[in-house]
């Protein structure tokens, strides 16, 4: 049995696709230590793991402090929140032993600890990988101010001054590369997979039974026409959206059930369509699993989710790397893609209209499907996991 450091400050679409790759490692005798924001702890205690957490307020303010115009201000805002993990980790794992770690590949200085703890490393990457001389060529690309780099610069200096690290490059602070990098998509899916050495294993979506947090009927949608409409867990206060699908497809013969989050009163959406069931909180695979489509905003793991279980999408792309996810989603012939700041309801009832009637997108998502299902998601990172151990003699 070896001891896992996990860290992983991230949102839900960071913290998902870990829970089987957890609760697989402890059911092969790992014992792992999860740090997480507060959140996230019932959901991660549930997996076996011993739950400590960060303060959440104080990472998303350091983390915003960087600026958000350009790519390099979220690798200064990434930079910020070293003081704020960093010193909290160190404090909570005083006097222990760990034999390896763990870490997300955007958010919680998953590098540095690796460093400074001299653990063998392994990067958990929920979004599409991203080769350093990719990354290097946006950055060259871009037209970033001159204080914004001399603010990287200074960063730099005392990040690695006041933790004896090594100076990062942005590559290193944004993506975190470690030695064994799971990725969870497919080699197919993600853009110029041919790009990555064998150091990124691809192992497909981590889908594992979630408990439910929901009294949610089920059976209530169980043999209807079902679309499933949702925004996920951050871009979802958005009550026009609500009101336009509820104008497009109110009164139709599908059974439409919509998420809006908690934070969106459903009585400021008016009245509901009587084929519409809305709710704060749906169990999302659950209702994949009884849908003939899915609107969303093509975060990660929603689309996987919906493509895991044979589901076409609409993408409404929001932010961060949605646009690419819609994109390749629309490339492959699983979906289309619209865009949610022109989108009026007559385009949305056809968008639904022609997905639900083009031949050629049901065996284009049985074939990415199929794919997924191959790939061996949250089994497969622990076997790839195990395999580093014993190279590295863990």
């Amino acid at each position: 049995m070896a001891r896992v450091l996990f860290i992983n400050a991230g949102s839900e679409g960071h913290i998902n696709p870990t829970i089987g790759v957890v609760q697989e490692l402890i059911s092969r005798g790992e014992e792992v230590v999860y740090f997480c924001v507060e959140a996230f702890r019932e959901r991660m205690e549930k997996t076996g793991a011993a739950v400590r957490t960060l303060d959440g307020q104080k990472f998303i303010q350091a983390f915003i402090s960087g600026g958000r115009s350009h790519m390099l201000e979220r690798i200064n805002g990434l930079l910020h929140t070293a003081d704020v993990v960093i010193p909290s980790v160190l404090e909570q794992i005083q006097g222990e032993q760990f034999d390896y770690i763990i870490h997300d590949s955007m958010f919680g200085c998953g590098r540095m600890l690796a460093e400074l703890l001299k653990l063998p490393a392994v990067s958990s990457c929920t979004t599409f990988a991203q080769s350093e001389s990719s990354f290097n060529s946006m950055l060259e690309r871009a037209e970033i101010p001159t204080p914004i780099y001399d603010q990287f610069n200074s960063l730099i200096e005392a990040v690695s001054g006041k933790y004896n690290v090594k100076r990062p490059s942005p590559y290193e602070v944004f993506c975190n590369p470690a030695p064994l990098t799971i990725v969870y998509t497919t080699k197919a899916f993600q853009p110029d997979g041919a790009a990555f050495d064998a150091a990124y294993k691809f192992v497909g979506p981590s889908i594992a039974p979630r408990p439910a947090q929901t009294t949610f009927d089920i059976a209530a949608i169980e043999g209807k026409s079902i679309i499933y409409i949702s925004l996920g867990t951050v871009f979802n206060m958005a009550v026009d959206f609500y009101k336009l699908c509820m104008e497009a497809l109110g009164g139709t013969e599908h059974t439409v059930v919509m998420s809006v989050g908690t934070r969106t009163p459903i009585a400021d959406l008016g009245d509901l369509p009587s084929n519409f069931i809305v709710s704060g909180y749906v169990p999302q695979t659950e209702v994949l699993q009884n849908a003939k489509l899915f609107i969303t905003h093509g975060g990660m793991n929603s689309a996987y989710e919906g493509l895991f279980y044979g589901v076409p999408l609409i993408v409404l792309p929001l932010s961060a790397d949605q646009p690419l996810i819609a994109r390749q989603v629309a490339s492959i012939g699983a979906g289309i893609q619209l865009q949610m700041q022109s989108l009026t309801a007559n385009e949305l009832r056809e968008a639904v209209e022609q997905v639900l009637s083009d031949a050629s997108i049901k065996p284009a998502v049985a074939a990415i499907r199929e794919s997924l299902l191959a790939s061996g998601g949250y089994r497969q990172a622990v076997e790839e996991i195990f395999e580093y151990k014993r190279q590295s003699g863990i």
